[in-house]
């Protein structure tokens, strides 16, 4: 009977693992000639080891088993800079983690005052718990919502006992 090929082969994890463990015997000066070898072009001085041994392994495994689709590179290009991103990630952490149980938070959605308890492991609302603002808002409204948006957190600027 004849052998049926069903889609292209499977690359062989072994010789993968091979190249990711001689990857991680390289010093710094090391990954930076690898760096310059793959991408054509020199590493940005600043990275540290890890985070070329991170990368290159990264591209090993993209160009072995394919990279992000198309609407998974757009929405990451849409974010702005890693830097930008990680800082509005921290603010908005921040400013949710900074409030303390028993505050309560207002917002008026179609015409009705939706009340907000502030618990130590969540959010009350209308007698039930949420581990998010985003879930409580996504309960009030029926559609996704960033939480501290809905409730008009991110929109003030954070209160830093420093600058007074």
């Amino acid at each position: 009977m004849p052998r049926v090929k069903i889609g292209p082969a499977l690359p062989d994890r072994s010789v993968l693992n091979v190249e990711i463990a001689h990857l991680r015997d390289l010093d710094v000066s090391e990954l930076r000639a690898r760096w310059h070898t793959v991408f054509r072009r020199r590493p940005p001085p600043h990275l540290p080891r890890h985070l070329l041994f991170r990368v290159l392994v990264y591209r090993l495994q993209a160009d072995r088993w394919g990279d992000l689709d198309t609407e998974s590179q757009r929405l990451l290009d849409a974010t702005g800079s890693p830097e930008d991103a990680g800082k509005r990630a921290v603010e908005i952490k921040r400013q949710t983690t900074e409030m303390r149980p028993g505050t309560m938070l207002a917002r008026e959605w179609n015409d009705r005052m939706q009340r907000v308890a502030v618990l130590a492991d969540g959010f009350a609302w209308n007698g039930k718990t949420y581990r998010s603002l985003s879930k409580v808002a996504q309960a009030i409204t029926g559609t996704r919502w960033n939480g501290p948006k809905f409730f008009g957190l991110r929109d003030k600027p954070s209160e830093d006992p420093q600058s007074s």
